[in-house]
């Protein structure tokens, strides 16, 4: 399955990821897969830190393309990252969680991948191929006989908004949704979870 944390800056979707990959290796003993895409490189550092102190580091693969990067690096850290847990999952026969922070930076970096190619834009700047390419990752999520890949992905909403062609088309894809939201946080309470607003397949098939 995938499931979506989608929320605007600041709403705690990459300390709810963190917690989720503890939480998996040391209840659980899984192995989880960490995909840092366009993020800032203080929290590549501070998660290799804090799983490398929690003892959970041998059990978790993390690949990085940080902000700085080039936007060919950047797109292809979530397509790496997949490829690993695809081995965990159909070589050691292992049930796999992979995490991708963030999405929207893998569209991001295919949209100023498309401009150095000398695409024409579609709707609000982003690259034509922007359904492609997200499916093009999104449907080797999968589960086979042999194991299975279950994705969280933190989904960034430029500006709060919703209809913005990025988060809108990774929606799609998704299996369940859980709605980070600005109100709830600035209250002070965390996971600023929103679940008025989240959805599951499994409860509204």
């Amino acid at each position: 399955g995938k499931i979506g944390l989608f929320g605007g800056a600041g709403v705690g979707k990459t300390d709810l990821i963190q917690e989720l990959i503890r939480n998996i290796a040391t209840e659980h003993g899984g192995y989880s897969v960490f995909g840092g895409v366009g993020e800032r490189t203080r929290e590549g550092n501070d998660l290799y830190r804090e799983m490398s102190e929690s003892g959970v580091i041998a059990k978790t693969s993390l690949v990085f393309g940080q902000m700085n990067e080039p936007p060919g690096a950047r797109a292809r850290v979530a397509l790496t990252a997949l490829t690993q847990a695809e081995y965990f999952r159909d070589t050691e026969g292992k049930d796999v969680l992979l995490f991708i922070d963030n999405i929207f930076r893998f569209t991001q970096a295919g949209a100023e991948v498309s401009a150095l190619l000398g695409r024409i834009p579609s709707a609000v700047g982003y690259q034509p191929t922007l359904g492609t390419e997200m499916g093009g990752l999104q449907e080797r999520i999968t589960s086979t006989n042999k194991g299975s890949i279950t994705s969280v992905q933190a989904v960034y909403v430029p500006a709060d908004d919703y209809t913005d062609p990025a988060p809108a088309t990774t929606f799609t894809h998704l299996d369940a949704t859980t709605n980070l939201d600005r109100e709830i946080a600035a209250k002070g309470i965390y996971p600023a979870v929103n679940p008025l607003s989240s959805t599951s397949r499994i409860l509204d098939p």
